[in-house]
């Protein structure tokens, strides 16, 4: 596959990306998670930026709300290591044509991950608190949350602790199987796999399916046999770069990324050229941007390929488009909003 890079932006620590439609019209957010702005380009050709909001940042994850034009809901105030009192989820509006309205829905201290897992008619919220309460960047006495509750609006939003005591709380991802849709939550204590109400009377459930320290989680079927892999980013911000696979009902490392150092920050499975693969990044040593796909004379064997080195990816969103993919990517350590754009 072809990969071309374009640069979009100089956002100071940038950190979130994710997209939405208005009017039929394709817009890509980034943000930072310093005290600087979330930014927009439109579609198709994603040229000319637009400011979404100026201010406040500290934006840590950015949710589109389905069936809306354009709605979205956002982190913002998650500042620093562990001023995070004032961490808050707002609702955005577009309102004209590169205007939004920006209000909070809930105010919640420590919250870094969330989403909305959508059923029938209903989107439930779920979001994960990193801690409870912290004293300094090392303290971790006090361990993080699961918070759920049913997302009807704007103007309210009524959540309940689902469960305690997960110790840096991290990671998260949205896992849309035929069964239906799931949150995979990490921690120290390993991952969690969280079911929202079926609307037939089951509430929400929690299953615990690995018990390690794992910083970051996603999952695809990347070998194409029919079963999910996953990749990890082990410990916190961790050193190990992973995948995974079942066999005989255990779990088996199948890949290991050749670079060992600190701040492995990406793990999103996605399909790029129609291959399935796992994107990876790193913060610190090389700061590689990279995925990982199976061999196709060997679909058992996995190898890395690298996108660019020392540019240190936080978080990226792929989009995949007709005839071309789209991975958004922030990446943080160089300061930049950047779209690498895939066709085969």
């Amino acid at each position: 596959m072809n990969i071309e890079k374009r640069h979009l932006a100089i956002l100071p620590k940038c950190y979130a990306a994710n997209s939405i439609v208005v009017d039929g019209e394709r817009r890509i957010l980034l943000a930072s998670e310093g005290d600087a702005p979330c930014l927009a380009w439109r579609g198709p050709d994603y040229v000319e930026s637009h400011t979404v909001w100026e201010g406040p940042g500290g934006t840590m994850a950015i949710v589109p709300i389905p069936g809306t034009r354009g709605e979205f809901l956002a982190v913002q105030k998650f500042y620093r290591m562990f001023d995070w009192e004032e961490a808050k989820v707002v609702h955005v509006r577009p309102d004209g044509a590169c205007g939004y309205k920006v209000t909070d829905l809930v105010h919640l201290p420590y919250v870094h991950r969330f989403d909305l897992l959508t059923v029938g008619d209903r989107h439930y919220f779920i979001a994960c608190t990193l801690a409870t309460q912290k004293k300094s960047i090392e303290d971790w006495s006090s361990a993080g949350k699961i918070w759920v509750g049913e997302y009807t609006g704007p103007e309210k939003l009524s959540l309940a602790v689902l469960k305690e005591g997960i110790t840096q709380n991290h990671g998260y991802y949205r896992l849309v199987t035929p069964d239906g849709v799931r949150g995979l939550v990490t921690g120290r204590e390993g991952a969690f796999e969280v079911t929202p109400p079926d609307g037939k009377g089951r509430g929400w459930t929690v299953t615990q399916f690995m018990d390690w320290p794992i910083s970051d989680i996603s999952a695809i079927d990347i070998d194409g046999d029919g079963e999910l892999e996953f990749a990890t980013i082990e410990p916190f911000h961790g050193t190990y770069f992973r995948i995974y696979k079942r066999i005989n009902g255990s779990f088996q490392k199948i890949f290991e990324h050749p670079e060992v150092t600190e701040f492995y920050h990406v793990v999103v499975g996605a399909r790029l050229a129609g291959v399935p693969v796992f994107i990876g990044g790193c913060r610190r040593g090389r700061q590689e941007f990279f995925y990982v796909r199976a061999d196709p004379s060997n679909p058992s064997k996995l190898k890395p390929e690298l996108i660019e080195a020392g540019v240190g990816p936080s978080n990226v969103y792929v989009l995949n488009e007709a005839g071309r993919d789209i991975i958004v990517a922030a990446n943080r350590e160089t300061d930049e909003a950047a779209l690498y754009i895939v066709t085969p």
